[in-house]
């Protein structure tokens, strides 16, 4: 047989029902499976005191408990009983005075268990519980939502992709990544999270979008540098340029400088509306490698025919 619910939730027999509520709440709270993980002996209070609630939380219960009619499992008890326990008349289990002895008759509106642990928890309701156990059998708890990070390349947040990714339990799931996926963005897998009474949580999947050897982003664009020849500065000309879609050429213009900036429309990454931006490629002047005569000649000529200052930027 089940123990008084009143000693079980700490109250009195003449405790309100606000009282009794609270009471249930912070037990339950500090009992509840979710917050004890694996202890066996909080599960079992956390069941014990669900039960003594759906007994003295139902005003209708309450009064028969007190009565006498029924007892602390919420069976009815056999006729001619109802004293027992040395309480009187309507004393019921414990002895203490029923409703002649001072017992207040409030009201539980809205007090149902599995409404209370719904608010608590997050669960939701399937019935009213009752019977042996209580609310424990009757509460519904949806699943631990989890969450994890991926670093991706930029040419999958740009065209899209898979990933998989491995959880701390062992699962391994692959991960859709979607066509211009943005540094920081979180994907949501819908019952991909820790299962749970009433249904598995979700997933969170954050992505993080990983350096590229020659690719940057500044701002909304992408940026790159484009090393030239010094003879493509001078004279202008066709160089092949990087892109994240394959090489494609450029035109230099005649007396380009280190720091100037060529335009390629539609090669750089797509926004969070679908619409791909540019790529623009920074000039970086290279001289060849090594010593060559003709060309310091070349330049000692140049310097005293025409010497100029370079712009300080």
């Amino acid at each position: 047989m089940a123990r008084d619910p009143y000693q079980e939730l700490g109250v009195g027999r003449t405790a309100s029902a606000d009282e009794i509520r609270k009471a249930f709440r912070k037990l339950a709270k500090a009992n509840h499976p979710d917050t004890n993980p694996g202890d066996k002996a909080a599960e079992e209070r956390f069941k014990k005191v669900s039960a003594a609630f759906d007994i003295v939380g139902d005003a209708e219960k309450r009064k028969k408990f007190d009565r006498g009619e029924i007892d602390a499992d919420g069976r009815e008890t056999a006729p001619g009983f109802a004293g027992w326990g040395g309480g009187g008349p309507g004393g019921g289990f414990g002895g203490q005075g029923g409703p002649r002895g001072g017992f207040r008759t409030d009201t539980f509106e809205g007090a149902d268990l599995g409404d209370i642990l719904g608010e608590m928890f997050g669960g939701g309701r399937q019935g009213r519980p009752g019977g042996m156990g209580g609310g424990f059998g009757g509460f519904s708890q949806r699943g631990a939502d989890v969450r994890a990070r991926i670093e991706i390349d930029l040419t999958d947040a740009i065209r899209g992709g898979k990933q998989r990714i491995a959880f701390s339990d062992g699962r391994t799931i692959d991960v859709t990544i979607p066509k211009g996926a943005q540094d920081g963005q979180t994907l949501r897998l819908k019952g991909q999270g820790q299962p749970g009474r009433s249904g598995p949580g979700d997933a969170f999947i954050e992505i993080a979008l990983k350096p590229h050897p020659t690719f940057r982003r500044e701002g909304d664009a992408l940026v790159m540098d484009l090393p030239i020849t010094f003879y493509d500065a001078v004279l202008g000309g066709k160089v092949e340029a990087p892109t994240p879609d394959g090489p494609v050429n450029v035109t230099v213009p005649k007396g380009a400088n280190s720091g100037a900036r060529l335009r390629l429309k539609g090669r750089g990454l797509v926004d969070a509306k679908g619409h791909r931006g540019d790529l623009f490629a920074r000039l970086v002047v290279t001289l060849p490698e090594g010593a060559d005569p003709e060309l310091e000649a070349f330049a000692e000529q140049q310097k005293s025919k025409r010497p100029y200052t370079p712009k300080r930027r």
